[in-house]
């Protein structure tokens, strides 16, 4: 089968396409024959700066289909559409490969209406999303059609991929939805997402459209320029209210107003998904099947983020146009 590896960290160039046997899966894995695989920063992150012994497969997200089954798994799923998760975290083997094997509950069912290209943009983008959008005062566990009624929600980024789930989580689970964005074509994608607000911080004082749009201020802050938007969180925040910060991007430290946060109660949460609880991480796989299942969570440009699709032999430039923060979902065509 064809794979890409790379046996030391660096650029893109080390990435290099090989011949590989097709894996067997083990006791409690599946096989999977992957459609697409999806390209996430910290894919391109973990290759520049991570281990890479003997052989490294990357890429955590993908989609395909189940064509084997280990001992003690359910026969009857071999042909099941699945989406992926976490496929390359602490192992060798990611998603940019023509067959893949991993534990069986990494392998999520797809419903038949939802296509590969959604299921493969699912992972990481949505499971952070989603343990962002739990972590206000008082949060549910997980996300469900009315977990999120009467608060309200500021998404930072709206046009990204995190933000674009966040988005459409937060509508389905019943919150009022804000979100800021760079530009006016940033914007369409946003408000194709389903925003209820959508705020061109360059053309507009964000700070006072975030209030006319929210005068009681917001609940959350789902963040992904913390240090650059820590004045701007401060300001919209309702007391009580949580910054749920999942990037570095604009700068790696924050400067916070202690005692405005001490006396208005306010708290900053970081996220990353790889590391939170695994009850979380099921949470979220539970929560973004049920929402793919009822249509709430959807995909491509029509619902705000355009799909990019690259051969497998070209993983270098789909790597590439996602650390030159391409604007939609960048995804491999595996088989």
């Amino acid at each position: 089968m064809k794979a890409i590896v790379y046996t030391q960290s660096g650029g893109s160039d080390v990435l290099e396409l090989r011949e590989r046997p097709v894996p067997e899966p083990g006791p409690g894995e599946v096989r999977v024959a992957v459609r697409l695989s999806g390209v996430n920063p910290t894919d391109w992150k973990s290759r520049s700066a991570g281990r890479a012994e003997p052989e490294q497969v990357p890429n955590q997200d993908g989609s395909g289909v189940v064509d084997a089954v280990g001992a003690g798994v359910d026969p009857a799923r071999v042909g099941q559409r699945v989406w992926l998760w976490e496929a390359a975290y602490q192992r060798a083997d990611g998603t940019a490969q023509e067959y893949l094997t991993l534990p069986e509950q990494q392998a999520v069912p797809l419903p038949e209406h939802a296509s590969f290209e959604l299921g493969a943009g699912l992972g990481i983008p949505a499971m952070t999303a989603h343990r962002a959008l739990t972590l206000g005062a008082d949060g549910p566990q997980r996300l469900a059609p009315g977990a999120l009624a009467g608060r309200t929600v500021l998404v930072a980024g709206g046009a990204g991929a995190v933000g674009n789930a966040a988005i459409q989580l937060a509508r389905w689970a019943g919150a009022t939805v804000l979100t800021t964005v760079s530009s006016p074509e940033k914007a369409e994608l946003a408000e194709a997402a389903g925003a209820h607000h959508v705020i061109d911080y360059r053309a507009q004082d964000a700070v006072a459209a975030v209030r006319a749009a929210a005068p009681a201020g917001v609940d959350l802050v789902v963040e992904v320029a913390t240090a650059g938007n820590a004045a701007l969180d401060v300001a919209v925040l309702a007391d009580g209210g949580t910054v749920a910060f999942y990037a570095d991007t604009n700068g790696s430290e924050v400067t916070l107003p202690v005692r405005e946060l001490m006396t208005r109660n306010l708290r900053w949460q970081g996220v990353l998904i790889y590391t939170v609880p695994v009850e979380a991480k099921l949470h979220a796989v539970a929560a973004i099947q049920d929402a793919v299942a009822q249509g709430a969570l959807r995909g491509g440009a029509e619902a705000g983020l355009p799909w990019h699709h690259y051969p497998l032999a070209r993983t270098a430039e789909a790597h590439d146009a996602v650390q030159g923060s391409v604007v939609g979902k960048v995804l491999i065509d595996v088989g």
